[in-house]
């Protein structure tokens, strides 16, 4: 591949990925300090004929059924049930809302709450792969064009005399930071 069809791929990955590579970056950098985004929380008290069980299924239809009713459409990512000790609780996060439905002291009464997501609280859970399939597919997507601009600007660097040594140089210092940053965290 000569350097002219290298930078024009080079130039086009990064074009059509710079908006969601902006975004995991934010998103990547401020989470590990702590900046998540927040929520709005709403709590419902759900009248059961009987008690609930902690059985995924029938959960998971029953908060369906229920967020029908609320006009919510259910999250986008997979639901689990959180067990502690005795206690149980059926979770489901997703990119624009979380949901938890739980027993209460009352055993015909199941608690519900929806936690819908802020603008930035939907692109950290975007981050964590809480979306639908289409987003795990662009961050696929994004994965492999992130590798081939890497993969792309090494090689332009490389294929330049001027820049071949110096490359050299900042490669082994690149993988001799990230062992050394590794180890001491």
């Amino acid at each position: 591949m000569n350097r002219l069809q290298l930078m024009k791929i080079h130039s086009l990955l990064a074009a059509f990925i710079f908006p969601v590579a902006i975004m995991f970056m934010v998103t990547g950098s401020l989470y590990t300090w702590g900046i998540k985004g927040s929520y709005f929380v709403e709590t419902f008290d759900i009248p059961l004929e009987q008690a609930i069980q902690p059985e995924l299924t029938e959960l998971t239809v029953l908060a369906e059924e229920e967020l029908h009713k609320l006009g919510l459409s259910v999250p986008s990512g997979q639901a689990k049930i959180k067990t502690m000790g005795s206690q149980f609780t059926l979770e489901w996060t997703g990119s624009d809302k979380d949901i938890s439905l739980a027993p209460t002291d009352n055993t015909l009464v199941a608690q519900l709450t929806v936690k819908k997501t802020s603008w930035y609280r939907n692109l950290v859970q975007l981050h964590k792969a809480k979306g639908g399939v289409i987003f795990k597919v662009y961050a696929v997507v994004f994965a492999i064009s992130m590798l081939l601009l890497l993969f792309s600007g090494f090689m332009m660097a490389w294929q330049t005399p001027k820049l071949k040594r110096i490359t050299s140089i900042t490669f082994v210092a690149g993988i001799g930071s990230f062992f050394v940053f590794v180890y001491l965290s």
